[in-house]
């Protein structure tokens, strides 16, 4: 795995928009705030020629050109690290003028999004055997005051923070608006884990009695009300948001299997995290995947709050069952409703750095290591 060269002071931070662009509000107010801090902080910036465009489908401009912006800004010389302005629709359209050969010859850059940014990070890591880092898009630096989930993604670019954990309360609702483009995260919501384990124990009620569809000789035990749990799991972080992954299935870009075969001995640590897909579509993602044999070799799930079905049913399952009955086989640690996806604040994560999770059933903390 390559790791990129971090931060340096006074570094230059290259901004491209290979999805969404900062042409709307209340993103391009975030935007140019979050630039403001940037330079007070010493740092140079670099705007690719697509940050304030709106002019294709779903992204920021046609597919070529944005796919060439991403190709150019990542392998010239010009910057230290990359940010993506946003997420949006259909960044997977840009891949065939994405130039991934070239990005694998190319000294390393850190490359950080999230969202439709899947379509980079993930396939950096397998495509270009680079690391890369799912977090927080530069809009949402413009806020007032920063959430420590923004200063912790600017602190592992830096290098100077590489182990994470959880934060205390989460926003189901955000106050942000045309209006009040700086509006700090509406924190209503206490943080949690929720966790399903190899030998049955669980916090989650609709769960309980799951043994019966796991192999035999789990134990099963209901876990809610005892104390001292000690969850440990360590591997290989890879992972995005489920809808794009499911995209990518498949194609040509699908090298997953080949991946995890290479780190087999590491262990594939996922994560992931859903945007648009209802409950079904979250457990019909989580079949496919499973039936191409992305889960070979995996040690443990880590899954983030889906945007869409959080708290919900649908035909008699929840947001937990929509993931974990694909999931009994692998006897792998499953921890869920953790910071990671579109529901923030979110927790920084390096796709394709070793990494080992520890948590109390209650709170989690992620040690990533450059490995």
């Amino acid at each position: 795995m390559r790791y990129p060269r971090f931060l340096q002071e006074n570094g230059t931070i290259a901004f491209v928009a290979p999805s969404f662009g900062c042409a709307s509000e209340p993103y391009k107010a975030g935007f140019l705030r979050a630039q403001e801090k940037w330079r007070q902080e010493g740092y140079g910036l670099k705007l690719g020629p697509n940050c304030y465009v709106e002019q294709g489908v779903g992204i920021s401009n046609k597919p070529r050109l944005c796919g060439e912006e991403l190709t150019q800004y990542y392998c010239d010389g010009a910057s230290d690290c990359m940010i993506s302005c946003g997420g949006g629709e259909l960044m997977c359209e840009i891949l065939d003028y994405v130039d991934f050969d070239r990005i694998k010859e190319a000294p390393p850059k850190w490359y950080m999004g999230y969202s439709d940014n899947t379509n980079m990070t993930f396939l950096l890591a397998t495509l270009c055997d680079t690391a890369s880092v799912y977090g927080p898009c530069a809009a949402a630096f413009g806020m007032e005051p920063r959430h420590q989930a923004l200063e912790d993604a600017m602190a592992l670019l830096q290098g100077k923070k590489l182990t994470m954990d959880g934060y205390e309360m989460w926003e189901r609702e955000s106050l942000k608006s045309e209006e009040n483009p700086y509006a700090p995260y509406h924190l209503t919501e206490v943080s949690r884990v929720k966790y399903f384990l190899p030998d049955g124990r669980t916090n989650v009620e609709s769960l309980q009695g799951a043994g019966g569809r796991m192999p035999a000789g789990t134990d099963n035990r209901n876990c809610q009300s005892e104390a001292g749990v000690h969850i440990q799991v360590s591997g290989r972080l890879l992972g995005g948001c489920v809808d794009c992954l499911v995209n990518l299935l498949g194609t040509k870009y699908d090298k997953v299997t080949a991946f995890t075969e290479k780190y087999k001995e590491d262990g594939i640590l996922w994560f992931l995290e859903a945007c648009d897909l209802n409950l079904m579509g979250i457990r019909r993602a989580m079949w496919q995947m499973e039936h191409a044999g992305w889960f070979q070799n995996c040690s443990g799930f880590l899954i983030g709050r889906p945007l869409n079905g959080m708290g919900e049913e649908a035909f008699g399952i929840d947001h937990y069952q929509a993931v974990c009955e694909m999931l009994y086989q692998y006897q792998v640690p499953v921890l869920m409703d953790l910071d990671i996806g579109h529901l923030p604040p979110m927790m920084p994560l390096i796709c394709g750095s070793m990494a080992e999770v520890t948590s109390d059933g209650e709170k989690y903390s992620v040690e990533m290591k450059l490995e």
